[in-house]
């Protein structure tokens, strides 16, 4: 939502400033500068990046739009599952398999909807105890892997919004692209009048500021947005190797949780008492 009334205030105030100062609407709609720089921009988009990197960026940019953010219910409900998957496995390890395996299944992981729904945090948690299950290995070593592991689904992600900023930043030149092609129908108008040349060339330097307003008061931004819902979606990711750590080095269900919760955000971290009060209460209901 925020996003949608950034973009607001950048249309009002540009557009608003224009009008205040006697300009005529009008004279911004130019819908053949639109066609040639959003046309463009497209191409290239479609030129730079593989069809799932665009699929993924259209994906990211709905996320961006919704506001979609992780929240201290959100997290609060990942601790749980992991207080119940870590308690399951000190009783019988052998006993989690079933639930690693498949754990869309799983009656412990139906518990937790939020989780299952993200499949990054889902496959990772999934995985890491399939190679604690089958052939435990040090809590350093399987740190290391689960840090690799981070560092590939990071990269991956990153791909969407660098994409977005160099679609962006070529916005100016476009824009001049559509200016330049003003200018050359211009220059067969010079015998029809001053009024048509003025009106030609207006309408050719529309193209540049529209260029340069979707570079600068959109894609940028949009970009940058992206990488930060990264970042807060990625920490999701620190804060489950922060409990598996905790498991691996046989640490008690609730410590294990406490390392994780510690790795939360301060902003939306639940606290000691109510990630306790909670745990107790999953505890009592199995």
């Amino acid at each position: 939502m925020l996003v949608i009334v950034g973009a607001l205030i950048v249309i009002g105030s540009v557009l608003g400033g224009f009008v205040w100062h006697g300009g005529q609407m009008a004279v911004l709609i130019q819908v053949e500068e639109f066609v040639i720089i959003g046309g463009a921009g497209i191409g290239s988009l479609i030129i730079m990046a593989p069809m799932p990197v665009i699929k993924d960026m259209v994906h990211q940019v709905v996320g961006v739009i919704k506001g979609k953010e992780v929240s201290k219910a959100e997290y609060l409900e990942l601790l749980l599952l992991l207080y119940e998957i870590i308690r399951t496995a000190k009783g019988n390890p052998l006993s989690l398999e079933s639930h690693v395996e498949k754990p869309e299944s799983s009656e412990i992981f139906k518990k937790y909807p939020s989780v299952v729904a993200n499949h990054h945090a889902l496959e990772f948690i999934c995985d890491t105890l399939k190679v604690q299950i089958s052939s435990p290995v040090s809590p350093y070593d399987l740190e290391d892997l689960m840090d690799k592991d981070i560092e590939t689904v990071h990269t991956n992600e990153l791909r969407a919004p660098a994409i977005v900023n160099k679609v962006g930043d070529s916005m100016p030149g476009l824009g001049i692209v559509a200016a330049v092609l003003g200018v050359v129908i211009t220059m067969g108008k010079l015998t029809e009048g001053k009024e048509v040349i003025g009106h030609s060339v207006a309408a050719a330097l529309v193209g540049t500021f529209i260029g340069i307003l979707i570079s600068y008061g959109f894609m940028g931004p949009l970009a940058a947005k992206m990488e930060a819902n990264l970042g807060d979606h990625g920490q999701v990711l620190h804060v489950i190797k922060a409990g598996l750590i905790g498991f691996a080095k046989d640490c008690s269900p609730k410590v294990c949780v406490e390392f994780a919760r510690r790795s939360i955000p301060q902003h939306i971290r639940p606290t000691f008492e109510e990630v306790d009060k909670a745990t107790s209460g999953a505890k009592a209901a199995a």
